[in-house]
């Protein structure tokens, strides 16, 4: 893994395979590490011919920590936002699309195939937006147009994402493993094993509550991009499953009709699941016909 200095900070990026195929630039949603792009799927994406970046945003893993800019108040923000009043965040979805142009810059890559899930895909359709000339292709994975008048997430869901963070490391790491149960679809259902691994490695690569509570309050204030994304004319691909608790399965098809041309692929059982498995399996399969058909 290496580092490149883009947007004023340094981002933690890794890379797989020939750099003269066509780029394909990873993008992770909130408080994510690069690892939870799973390295098999990563592979089978460079297998098939494609040049794979994935990399930690702002404030995650192994990049700049925004600490400057304070610890907000989550409750604080919503109950400002519920009564109307404007929340300035400590940065935006749009700030974070500046960084992964200034990575593309950093790399020399002119134009990539832009990839997100969750908040990364915010963040994809953010730059796509904002830059369509450095964008080859699009794809948006469970995630949203910041439309407010779409369906929220599950209570209970929303209430473990509000929850203190318990202290000490097992607890942090059950805490995360809880989220995901959570969020996970029946289909296949959470790898247990996998997932307790996993987020293990990322609490010991880097545990920043902090930074993922700044992120949280740029998903909270993002803007409603449905006008941007009528404008768009790359290809774009739209991929949700039909049992998000997270971000419901109306986002994705919010998504695909305000994206001219867009296609939307619905899973049936998927929720809010991290790239492992079957359902991943043929996630990677349509992400690879998208950019290379």
């Amino acid at each position: 893994m290496s580092k490149v200095s883009a947007n004023n900070i340094q981002i933690e990026y890794d890379t797989f395979w020939n750099p003269s195929s066509p780029p394909l630039l990873l993008i992770i949603g909130l408080g994510g590490h690069l690892i939870f792009w799973e390295e098999g799927f990563c592979r089978k994406l460079a297998e098939a011919g494609l040049y794979v970046i994935r990399f930690d945003n702002r404030d995650a893993g192994l990049s700049t920590k925004m600490d400057q800019m304070g610890t907000p108040d989550l409750m604080d923000v919503i109950g400002k936002l519920l009564a109307g009043e404007k929340v300035t965040p400590p940065y935006t979805i749009e700030d974070m699309a500046a960084d992964a142009v200034g990575l593309l810059d950093g790399l020399g890559i002119e134009k990539a195939h832009i990839c997100g899930m969750s908040m990364g895909g915010m963040i994809a359709q953010a730059l796509a937006i904002g830059y369509p000339r450095r964008v080859l292709s699009l794809t948006s994975i469970y995630s949203t147009t910041g439309n407010p008048a779409l369906p929220r997430p599950k209570p209970e869901v929303m209430g473990l994402l509000l929850s203190p963070l318990p202290k000490g490391r097992e607890p942090a790491i059950e805490f995360n493993l809880n989220i995901f149960r959570a969020i996970t679809g029946p289909r296949p259902g959470l790898d247990e094993k996998w997932a307790s691994k996993l987020m293990e490695v990322a609490y010991d690569r880097n545990f920043c509550p902090q930074g993922e509570a700044r992120q949280l309050v740029a998903i909270m204030t993002q803007a409603d991009r449905r006008a941007g994304l009528r404008g768009l004319k790359m290809p774009t691909l739209v991929i949700h499953g039909d049992a998000d608790p997270l971000v419901p399965m109306e986002a994705g098809k919010d998504t695909a009709e305000a994206v001219p041309g867009a296609r939307l692929k619905i899973i049936e059982g998927m929720g809010h699941d991290l790239p492992h498995g079957e359902i991943w399996d043929q996630i990677a399969n349509d992400i690879i016909a998208h950019t290379l058909s």
